[in-house]
């Protein structure tokens, strides 16, 4: 029987009456603030070891020890905060995430060793492995119909934090220390911990919980915000269902394509880079523009645009199909030798398609967890991701300095196949679908 008929609504059916408005418009702008920190302790790893080696003459080891520490911390970080916002609540995981990144962040200035600052780059690392807490907590305000394009304006904020973090460091570096950029690069973290007061709880959350009526009152306040009006009847925490569709795939399974599609985008950014420095001395030096080749503002919003056009129309599974499908054409004449200007081409149009399918694949993860563990299995699936990106060195580094340029763009090609079967053999979409509550 149809929950209208009976005067009941499940959480979907009223985020679909209230739409997107003024309230989403602040949880937008609080959760993309957190991938906005991220993003600038992230890209604040590229300047500060060189500053550091110069000042306490470390070793090229020490100075590489600074940024795996980050990363082996946001592995661990990534599973326990996902565990602690699944069990105590979204608003419990930032908050406490927000304490550790924005604290060890600001202790790290006043570092007087190596071995102090080392540590604390460690727990900024524990804290930025919570970062999914944030994507999954803005996931769950979001109408299912336009969720995938909200999904992708939300990631923007990464390519903000990533510019505004260089332009930081251009600024302060040359003026005062590095000291003064880690000080400076803890402050929308500090911001995150001042708005938290007025940040909501997920009415999912609430649901899944069992506590309705504080889901209620967080919608009825949405309404209000958005000046729209929840539907007649009864919130009910989820409706029943005989459709064999509905079960989650396999949660083992579901890492599998972040890790892919990690191996794919940073391995092509690597051979670009590898292939522009001229170092291999085995093949013609490509041209390395910064507006053609660098990360800049105009090429990430171009490829949002495509990536916003398609995602809520033709689904995430054949967004994705696409996308590595292009990626692989523009691949595949690099198996042989090409002239120095259509190698830069190529590796451009493959490097812009591979980070789409980037930016859809963190979407599509997130959706497929039930929300009982989405934060965990979110989480899990950005670290193991990461392994991805920690590959691919091998391929793009090591056998273009053995002049096996061939070999590596075939790994790359093969990759990409594997991706391709590995979406389709994900059971759904989750193009317009309500997002499951509890594991089937």
């Amino acid at each position: 029987m149809d929950n209208e008929q009976v005067g009941l609504y499940t959480l979907d059916e009223a985020l679909e009456s209230l739409g997107f408005g003024k309230f989403q418009a602040f949880v937008l702008a609080y959760a993309g603030l957190g991938w906005f920190a991220e993003a600038m302790e992230i890209m604040i790893l590229s300047f500060i070891g060189q500053a550091v080696k110069s000042e306490w003459g470390l070793s090229s080891s020490q100075e590489s020890l600074l940024s795996t520490i980050v990363f082996a911390g946001m592995v661990i970080g990534a599973y326990g905060w996902g565990t602690v916002s699944d069990t105590y609540g979204r608003r419990t995981g930032f908050l406490t995430i927000s304490i550790v990144t924005s604290g060890a962040g600001f202790l790290s200035t006043f570092s007087p060793n190596y071995l102090s600052l080392v540590i604390l780059r460690g727990f900024v690392g524990f804290g930025l492995g919570g970062t999914s807490v944030f994507l999954s907590w803005f996931l769950e305000f979001v109408p299912a119909s336009s969720r995938g394009m909200w999904m992708i304006v939300f990631s923007t904020f990464w390519t903000f934090g990533s510019i505004f973090e260089a332009t930081l460091v251009w600024i302060v570096m040359a003026k005062l220390n590095w000291r003064w950029v880690l000080a400076l690069s803890s402050v929308p973290s500090f911001a995150l911990l001042f708005l938290y007061g007025v940040a909501p709880e997920s009415p999912r959350y609430l649901c899944m919980k069992g506590r309705t009526g504080d889901a209620l009152r967080i919608l009825e306040k949405i309404a209000s915000v958005n000046r729209t009006k929840l539907p007649a009847g009864v919130l009910i925490s989820s409706r029943s269902t005989d459709k064999a569709e509905e079960s989650t795939p396999s949660e083992d399974r579901i890492p599998l394509l972040p890790s892919l599609n990690s191996f794919s985008y940073y391995g092509i950014i690597l051979l670009t880079s590898k292939l522009s420095s001229g170092e291999s001395g085995c093949f013609p030096t490509i041209q390395s523009s910064g507006y053609l080749l660098g990360d800049s503002l105009y090429v990430n919003a171009f490829i949002t645009s495509i990536a916003a056009l398609l995602v809520d129309r033709v689904g995430r599974k054949q967004t994705m199909s696409i996308m590595f499908g292009l990626a692989f054409i523009f691949l595949l004449p690099l198996l042989t030798r090409q002239s120095a200007v259509l190698t830069t081409c190529l590796l451009f149009g493959a490097r812009m398609n591979a980070m789409a399918t980037f930016t859809v694949a963190s979407i599509y993860a997130p959706e497929l967890y039930p929300t009982s563990v989405r934060t965990t299995g979110a989480g899990v699936a950005s670290a193991v991701g990461r392994i991805g990106g920690m590959v691919c060195p091998l391929v793009s580094v090591a056998l273009v300095n053995a002049c096996h340029q061939t070999e590596a763009i075939a790994i790359y090609l093969a990759v990409i196949v594997v991706s391709l079967v590995c979406i389709q053999l994900f059971p759904y979409d989750t193009k317009g679908r309500e997002l499951s509550d509890t594991a089937s």
